[in-house]
C-alpha cells in the first residue's frame, strides 16, 4: 500500500483514474470542493511533483512520503476555503509542503545538506544545452557553494532551478512578494559567484560558470 492509500480518502480510487488534461484546472478546482474524485484528479496531476520537491528538501524517501501524503491531506482538509488569486493551484499546494517541510526541520534541528544527486537534477532552461555543461563543469565547487547558503536560499533555488516555478509563485510559496523575490534571487546567485570564487584556482577565476550566474542574476531582476 503506498502513501496516497494509508492517508487519502479513497485514494485507491483516485490514483486509478486517467487524467483528463483537458478540465479546465479552475472548473476542475471548485468541482472539488464537495467531489473526491476531482479531487483525485488534482492529485495525480502533483503528486509526483510535490513529492520530488519535498524529497530535494529532506533528502530522505520515507519522510518525502510521509509529509507528501500529509501536504495532501491538508489540501483534501482545506480545499472548501481555497481562494485563487492569481497563482496556480501548484502555488498553494507546494506553500502546504513548504510549512510541513519548515516544521520537519524545526522538530529535528537539522539542515539538509544538498548532494551531487540535487544538483544533477537543474535544469537551466534560460541558456539550454550550454548552462546544462557549465553546470556539470565546475559541480564541485558549485555544490561547497550551494551548501554555504543558509536553508532559505538553497530552496529559493530549487524552486527556480528544480521546480521550475516562477517569481510569484515562488513569492506564494515562501510568503514574500513577487519584488522580494525577484531580489533575493539577484543576491542569491551574485553571492553564490563570490562564493566559488574562494572555491576555484585563481587561473578559474573569470569562469564561464561564475559568467552565467551573474547572467542569471542580472535576467532574474527582470523576470516575471
Amino acid at each position: 500500500m503506498g502513501y496516497a492509500e494509508t492517508y487519502l480518502p479513497a485514494a485507491s480510487k483516485m490514483t486509478n483514474r486517467p487524467i483528463d488534461a483537458a478540465i479546465d484546472e479552475s472548473a476542475l478546482i471548485r468541482q472539488a470542493k464537495d467531489d473526491q474524485d476531482a479531487f483525485g484528479q488534482l492529485y495525480e496531476r502533483y503528486s509526483q511533483r510535490i513529492y520530488q520537491y519535498i524529497f530535494y528538501r529532506t533528502g530522505s524517501e520515507a519522510d518525502a512520503e510521509d509529509l507528501a501524503a500529509k501536504t495532501f491531506m491538508r489540501a483534501w482538509q482545506h480545499i472548501a476555503t481555497y481562494d485563487d488569486r492569481g497563482v496556480p493551484f501548484s502555488a498553494w499546494l507546494y506553500r502546504i509542503a513548504h510549512n510541513l517541510v519548515a516544521n520537519w526541520h524545526r522538530d529535528r534541528r537539522r539542515r539538509k545538506i544538498i548532494s551531487l544527486d540535487d544538483l544533477s537534477r537543474w535544469q537551466v532552461n534560460e541558456d539550454g544545452p550550454e548552462a546544462v555543461a557549465l553546470l556539470a563543469e565546475d559541480r564541485a565547487a558549485l555544490l561547497t557553494a550551494l551548501r554555504r547558503l543558509p536553508a532559505e536560499r538553497q530552496e529559493l533555488l530549487a524552486l527556480k532551478f528544480v521546480e521550475h516555478l516562477s517569481n510569484a509563485e515562488i513569492g506564494a510559496v515562501m510568503g514574500r512578494s513577487e519584488g522580494a523575490i525577484k531580489s533575493l534571487y539577484h543576491r542569491t546567485l551574485l553571492t553564490l559567484r563570490e562564493e566559488l570564487q574562494q572555491e576555484m584556482p585563481a587561473e578559474q577565476d573569470r569562469s564561464r560558470l561564475r559568467r552565467l550566474l551573474g547572467r542569471l542574476g542580472d535576467r532574474g531582476l527582470g523576470r516575471e
